[in-house]
């Protein structure tokens, strides 16, 4: 796949990333293949998951295809780059294409990028997984490469103001690639990414430099103010009657 768009994007990152001088706690990312087609799950809980995710395979020098909302490639700003960097667009109405596409990009030896939550965490612990990443890596024949994410929160959530001052920590933690075949059961085989990602959350959590008691971005398992997933999840319901509300004036 010819890259014209995404290597001074990711040029740029990095020169941002400098700037601000993120501190990265890097482990496990030998597991992602120097070649050859996978699917690399994330966690998420920041608008900036797409951008530290994609960081997370550059030791392997590898580009990620991320699977993203459609909105993002109709946007005047954001729609040329989601598309320059062969990003694959989701339409939540319509997924079918989307999943193909990710079939073909896989069939390739590209890399994937999906979100098994679809959706910001306010939690910040895992929601529930949605299959896809499962199916279309039993269907391509390709690994899971499960990752996760933390300290992206503190920059660019939701419900909170942004926050990209100097010196932030950023974890990204990679496990061992998982292999899943189309005679798998895709929810069981579901059920135990989530279960290995759910610990990988903990221990990264746990090796995180701070743990302030009533901080905003910690879970409230962990002592922290964040919502609970049951606050988290009536309030994600509020959000959506909120939107087909404003849909329909």
């Amino acid at each position: 796949m010819r890259d014209i768009v995404y290597p001074p994007v990711v040029g740029l990152a990095k020169t941002a990333f400098k700037v601000l001088d993120l501190k990265f706690q890097m482990s496990g990312t030998e597991h992602i293949p120097r070649s050859g087609g996978a699917v690399i799950a994330l966690n998420h809980i920041s608008y900036v998951d797409f951008v530290i995710g994609g960081f997370g395979a550059q030791p392997s020098k590898r580009l990620v295809r991320f699977m993203a909302k459609e909105v993002l490639f109709r946007n005047r700003y954001s729609g040329p780059l989601m598309r320059g960097m062969h990003h694959i667009p989701v339409d939540r109405g319509a997924g079918a294409g989307s999943y193909r596409e990710a079939i073909r990009y896989l069939g390739e030896g590209e890399i994937v990028g999906v979100f098994p939550e679809a959706t910001i965490s306010r939690s910040f612990e895992l929601k529930e997984f949605k299959s896809g990443a499962v199916r279309m890596a039993a269907e391509a024949g390709v690994p899971v490469i499960p990752m996760i994410l933390w300290g992206t929160q503190r920059m660019l959530t939701k419900d909170h103001p942004k926050d990209f001052s100097r010196h932030q920590r950023v974890s990204i933690t990679v496990g061992e690639p998982m292999s899943v075949s189309q005679e798998d059961d895709a929810v069981k085989a579901t059920e135990a990414l989530r279960t290995t990602m759910a610990g990988m959350l903990d221990r990264t959590i746990r090796a995180y430099h701070e743990q302030p008691a009533g901080a905003w971005w910690l879970p409230a398992s962990y002592g922290g103010g964040a919502p609970t997933p049951a606050e988290a999840e009536r309030l994600d319901a509020e959000e959506l009657r909120a939107r087909a509300a404003k849909r329909k004036k």
